[in-house]
């Protein structure tokens, strides 16, 4: 019963406070905690996406060259595109890229990671247009209105489930 109690109210803390507490039945806290608790938390980070991450990682190198990104450099136009591509081959009912039978969302998060760190490195060509004008307020007011003008519809939502 004490395990149950202690786990509802780490739940009813924040993050800090609750890597720091005192009271925690599993390992008392030590002057380390209190440091390492506040550098960046890469175990919140789930590891089996790191590793398709690393996988498609490997396949960038095997292609290309090992780090290539950081010496040659990137452009953003690039890896949108690419990243796109992979995100509407999924959201289009393909899982696995037919090139390398990795997830779609795999490619696209590794497309991410290169053109991030080529960013953070200064390696990376910002090539996107100029800026437009801001436009997301008027289409959400939009879409709004439209969600209430049809809030008496009850129409049937097709999903993938729905093509077998």
């Amino acid at each position: 019963m004490s395990g149950e109690r202690n786990a509802a109210s780490r739940n009813a803390q924040s993050y800090d406070e609750w890597a720091n507490t005192t009271d925690r039945t599993d390992k008392p806290s030590n002057p380390k905690d209190i440091i390492g608790v506040r550098k960046a938390p890469l175990s919140c980070v789930p590891m089996n996406v790191i590793a398709e991450i690393g996988v498609g990682m490997l396949e960038g190198a095997s292609k290309y060259g090992r780090h290539n990104y950081r010496a040659v450099g990137v452009r953003s136009s690039v890896y949108f595109d690419a990243t796109l591509r992979h995100l509407v081959a999924y959201w289009e009912g393909e899982d696995a890229d037919p090139d390398s039978g990795a997830h779609h969302l795999a490619k696209a998060l590794t497309s991410l990671v290169v053109w991030r760190d080529a960013q953070m490195q200064g390696k990376c060509e910002d090539d996107r247009p100029p800026r437009s004008a801001p436009f997301y307020e008027t289409l959400n007011k939009a879409s709004g209105e439209i969600l209430d003008r049809n809030a008496d519809k009850t129409p049937y939502h097709y999903t993938i489930k729905d093509a077998a």
